[in-house]
């Protein structure tokens, strides 16, 4: 994966708004009616950090993170195009994520993903990431997992 390139932008950079439309429209299907409520949680608007990786000049994964709590930074719209999936693009793109949070101060990082999206859940548990309880709005929502992960320092 030498090819692949990570830049730091934020939520206005085109390619990342492009692939969000392509993460959106995975999520309608994979959430049918239940899609609308996890929507309103998802606006990109004003993102400050987010990472867009390009493979061969061509944007193929994005994610985000923003401030969740004073000690935690939240993991926000993560998505490989399907055609470039499997490859180990998602757990780099996280990794760059959790050294930012690492960068601007936070303690831990903390998501939410639906139990309709396995490949998710499987990455998440795979990099060290572990189910909590719901928080927020997701709390007492049956379809929504939660999950964090405590940095590890890099020397």
């Amino acid at each position: 994966m030498s090819d692949l390139t990570l830049i730091r932008t934020d939520s206005d950079h085109a390619d990342f708004r492009q692939l969000v439309a392509l993460l959106d429209n995975d999520l309608a299907v994979r959430d049918g009616d239940d899609h609308a409520f996890y929507a309103q949680f998802n606006k990109v608007d004003a993102i400050k950090e987010v990472i867009v990786a390009y493979q061969q000049g061509l944007p193929v994964a994005c994610g985000a993170i923003k401030p969740f709590s004073a000690t935690e930074a939240e993991v926000k719209r993560m998505f490989v195009h399907p055609e470039h999936r499997n490859q180990g693009i998602a757990a780099l793109v996280l990794n760059e994520l959790e050294n930012w949070a690492t960068e601007m101060g936070f303690a831990a990082c903390v998501l939410e993903t639906g139990k309709k999206q396995p490949e998710a859940i499987a990455l998440y548990q795979k990099v060290g990431y572990h189910i909590t309880p719901n928080y927020g709005q997701y709390i007492g929502v049956d379809n929504s997992i939660c999950m964090t992960k405590l940095p590890t320092v890099k020397s």
